[in-house]
């Protein structure tokens, strides 16, 4: 797993509306149900990932031990959605280490103390069962896994907001992210024309083409 980003890249995708890219992309967006935890985050990172066979808070521990500055833990739960493996001593040791955020296509808990560390977490939701401390040997550190149906590389870009989360490699994101650039840039005018009751018709595009004007 690569652990350098192009920071040329990187300080792009912090500067562009995320939901811009849906009008260039199609895949890698995570299911609607992984929804942000601590609102008002924007969060560019790399993806570093967990797959939880069995609700094993040893195995969180160790992945925790493993997180640099930049990284983002994405953790696939296996399809368990009643088990929490992130709560608040979770969080801090994530923040701690430099971490980006935290996404778990299941749940969390410590909602409250999440929300006070500040640190960004996705999850589809909370609950007061947690993980144990089982140390089952099954947990798989560092491979592709599957969160909200993207099946997520090592090293992939984590890009996620209150909107939502999208997974995608790097070239992708290089592919892409001018032309996001340049919409964003052009929707002041385009709401400005809006407001000041200009006919629909001359200021939004009905034909297809290359260009997609912001929502």
């Amino acid at each position: 797993m690569t652990r350098t980003l192009d920071q040329d890249l990187v300080r792009a995708l912090e500067a562009v509306s995320f939901p811009t890219l849906g009008h260039y992309l199609e895949h890698g967006f995570a299911d609607h149900g992984i929804r942000a935890q601590v609102a008002s985050v924007k969060v560019v990172g790399r993806a570093v990932t967990l797959k939880l066979p069995s609700p094993d808070a040893i195995a969180v521990n160790r992945a925790l031990a493993e997180l640099v500055d930049g990284d983002v833990l994405v953790i696939d739960m296996n399809g368990d959605h009643a088990h929490a493996p992130v709560g608040a001593v979770t969080a801090c040791a994530a923040l701690v280490a430099g971490a980006k955020a935290i996404v778990v296509d299941g749940v969390v808990t410590d909602v409250l103390e999440l929300r006070a560390t500040g640190l960004p977490v996705f999850a589809r939701g909370t609950s007061l069962l947690t993980t144990k401390r089982l140390d089952a040997g099954d947990a798989i550190f560092g491979e592709p896994v599957l969160c909200g149906g993207v099946f997520v590389q090592p090293g992939d870009l984590v890009l996620a907001d209150d909107n939502g989360v999208l997974f995608l490699d790097a070239g992708t994101a290089a592919e892409v992210i001018d032309k996001a650039l340049a919409s964003d840039r052009a929707e002041p005018t385009l709401l400005a024309r809006l407001r000041a009751g200009e006919p629909l018709r001359e200021v939004l595009s009905f034909a297809a083409s290359g260009e997609h004007p912001r929502n």
